[in-house]
């Protein structure tokens, strides 16, 4: 169900209408509106109202507005009639629809103040939802999502476009005193929104639609397998936790900045490649890249000390999954103590890149850190890397550039949603 309010009024009772909409525009101000000619004439000068103006009655605005009851778009009537006439056609249809549908219809004051307080409670959420997301059907996963949240909340519903991303939504998120920012999509579009809730303290919750999905492992919210359900239980739930982020050359990072190996395989892992063999993409283009990395000589700069190194991998960590092998060199990637887990790799063979990386995996399921010679480690609150010859380097699983870059934790910067203990 989305945040709609219908209102509709008589001739004799419009000024009434209008009344009781500027004692209770904070509420409205969060809700769409949308009202039939007359009515939408006489709310237009009232302050930062969203107003849909239909036809007018006479015309068919009331079957409009019919038709967004029937097609699950209205949260409530309010339709204020004249008490001294008879009930017009308009009064029956809303009143059957309404019925029909299990929408809130008031046609007193008395009634309509009950709504608007129970209104008033309702938390808002803002979903930003990337429809080309994933390998699913975009439509369909939105149905769901509106039908498993919509009861809970006053959804607001954005989806990103080329035009306008999930950094723009995001601000009209906050703008619009969102209590809750839903994000679905991959880690992208995941990272985008959380960047722009940092140091916000709205609480993001996830709703993990990519390829990957590394930062909804990462906290537990889903597994390999991404069921829906299961991510809107989560936001359900209201279970919250501070975690880390990190900002990297600027830009928001909540999962990790991968230099060398890593760029280099997501940048082969093209859409359609992952279109067609979904997470198993990264691995067949990382199985590519082992015969063509090559190493390369890197600086590692902390706390004005300047440490020489040569790499086929660099991995700067604020959150990652088991499945982030790069990342595990300590063992596990902890996501709120206030430092980057940084993992090097100097393997200079295809064999020697599958031992280290095998290694890793042993150290993430033992949680320590490993003791393979062609991996080094090393946890820091910030970071500067250069390379040579310069590296392409990839955030969140977006390319972004190339090196050199400078990354820096930013200690309990997030509020996400997660389950419940």
């Amino acid at each position: 169900m989305s945040a709609t309010i219908a209102l509709i009024a008589s001739d004799a009772q419009k000024d009434d209408l209008v009344a009781f909409v500027r004692r209770y525009q904070p509420v409205f101000a969060r809700f769409r509106l949308v009202a039939t000619a007359g009515t939408c004439d006489r709310l237009l000068g009232l302050p930062d109202l969203e107003i849909h103006r239909y036809l007018p009655q006479d015309q068919g605005g009331d079957v409009q507005l019919g038709a967004e009851i029937v097609g699950g778009e209205v949260q409530a009537v309010l339709y204020w009639r004249n008490p001294n006439q008879q009930p017009d056609p308009t009064a029956e249809l809303l009143l059957r629809l309404c019925d029909l549908h299990n929408v809130p219809l008031a046609t007193n004051l008395g009634t309509a103040e009950l709504i608007l307080e129970g209104l008033a409670r309702m938390r808002q959420a803002h979903l930003i939802f990337n429809p080309v997301s994933g390998q699913g059907d975009a439509e369909e996963e939105l149905t769901l999502i509106r039908e498993l949240l919509g009861p809970h909340f006053n959804l607001k519903i954005h989806l990103t476009t080329v035009e306008e991303g999930a950094e723009q939504l995001t601000q009209l998120a906050i703008a619009g005193q969102a209590d809750l920012v839903i994000a679905s999509g991959g880690d992208g579009t995941v990272s985008a929104v959380a960047g722009g809730l940092m140091d916000s303290n709205i609480p993001l919750g996830i709703i993990p639609r990519g390829t990957a999905n590394a930062f909804g492992l990462a906290l537990g919210i889903t597994g390999p397998v991404t069921p829906i359900r299961a991510a809107c239980r989560v936001i359900l739930g209201g279970h919250t936790k501070q975690v880390d982020a990190a900002r990297c050359n600027g830009k928001p990072m909540v999962l990790l900045a991968g230099i060398g190996f890593e760029a280099e395989t997501v940048e082969k892992a093209s859409r359609e490649f992952k279109d067609q063999w979904g997470a198993l993409a990264y691995l067949m283009a990382g199985w590519n890249q082992l015969s063509e990395q090559e190493l390369f000589t890197a600086q590692l700069i902390m706390n004005g000390e300047v440490y020489p190194v040569d790499a086929g991998a660099i991995t700067v960590a604020n959150a990652a999954p088991p499945t982030s092998i790069l990342a595990q060199g300590m063992g596990e990637v902890l996501f709120d103590d206030g430092l980057l887990d940084v993992t090097i790799a100097t393997a200079e063979t295809k064999f020697q890149a599958v031992t280290a990386m095998l290694s890793t995996l042993g150290a993430t399921l033992m949680r320590q850190g490993t003791t393979n010679p062609n991996i080094s480690y090393l946890r820091t609150d910030r970071i500067q890397i250069v390379a040579e010859p310069p590296q392409k380097v990839v955030l969140d699983g977006e390319l972004i550039g190339m090196t050199p870059i400078e990354v820096e934790c930013l200690p309990n910067a997030l509020t996400v949603l997660v389950p419940g203990n």
